[in-house]
């Protein structure tokens, strides 16, 4: 009998410094993978439904990794929102939003983060009571001067940038107030998912669980 999973957080921003963004091709890996992540001390997993084999592998980490927050990521329908959560979500991730697409992960009942870009996007979802938000494609969008520049206008807004972010750049992103974790792949090469290389995948788990500041 698997463990039972922990109810779904009420925040999503303080789980872990880094959000690694998996994409899984074969189910099979998703169990190792998160577990690798997890004794890395990254618990909080996006899983991105780019995949045919994402909601599945959402759901083997679910059931199967209990210390694992997992999540669905690139979220772009409701109906994929009522499929992640049945898949066993504890938080949601969209790259943008639309009106029906907020609607679905507000009546969700586990956390999201909406993905914004600009500042009117920013605005518009503070009116709505919604205040953590991905900001993406971070890199391209502005980087860490753009969210400097919104932290004094927009204080309540709390940010997960992604998109571009590595190693060597998470640190600036983290040390910004209003940035709660940062998302990225670093963590996972893809030489390493190839060769189901989990140790490595742990130990670069681990350095990126360091980042925090």
């Amino acid at each position: 009998m698997h463990a039972a999973p922990s109810p779904a957080p009420a925040s999503v921003l303080g789980l872990a410094p880094v959000i690694p963004v998996v994409v899984i091709q074969d189910v099979a890996d998703a169990v190792p993978l998160a577990r690798a992540l997890v004794d890395g001390g990254l618990p909080a997993i996006e899983v991105t439904l780019r995949t045919p084999a994402a909601l599945d592998a959402l759901a083997a980490i679910a059931a199967e990794v209990p210390d694992a927050v997992v999540g669905a990521g690139t979220l772009l329908r409701p109906e994929q929102v009522t499929a992640a959560c049945g898949a066993g979500a504890r938080f949601l991730v969209s790259p943008g939003w639309s009106p029906r697409l907020l609607a679905a992960m507000e009546d969700s009942g586990v956390p999201f983060l909406p993905g914004v870009s600009t500042t009117s996007e920013v605005v518009t979802l503070l009116e709505r009571g919604v205040t953590e938000m991905k900001f993406f494609p971070a890199e391209a969008a502005g980087g860490t001067p753009y969210l400097k520049s919104l932290a004094s206008p927009l204080p309540q807004a709390r940010f997960c940038p992604t998109g571009g972010i590595g190693a060597a750049s998470a640190p600036s992103y983290l040390a910004l107030p209003n940035v709660g974790c940062v998302g990225g792949t670093w963590m996972l090469p893809a030489d390493a998912l190839a060769a189901k290389d989990w140790g490595r995948v742990t130990e670069l788990a681990r350095e990126a669980a360091a980042l925090a500041v």
